[in-house]
């Protein structure tokens, strides 16, 4: 059985300006539009894709959903 990936949408939905993402799940409109007509492997790839955003700069979750500092 080939199950498809969850949404990363966690209900942050704002997207920035700097980077044309969501501040929430990190994926462009483009990617949220195609989201629930796209097969498993392009969702998949699309989550690894997100992965490497999130790495590259330096964030292991969203910016929008890490505690602020005391």
């Amino acid at each position: 059985m080939n199950t498809a990936p969850p949404s990363p949408c966690c209900g942050v939905c704002r997207m920035e300006a700097a980077s044309g993402r969501c501040a929430g799940c990190w994926r462009t409109l483009d990617e949220i539009a195609r989201w629930s007509t796209a097969d498993a492997a392009w969702k998949q790839a699309l989550l690894d894709e997100i992965a490497g955003r999130r790495a590259a700069a330096g964030h292991a979750i969203a910016p929008a959903l890490r505690m602020p500092s005391p």
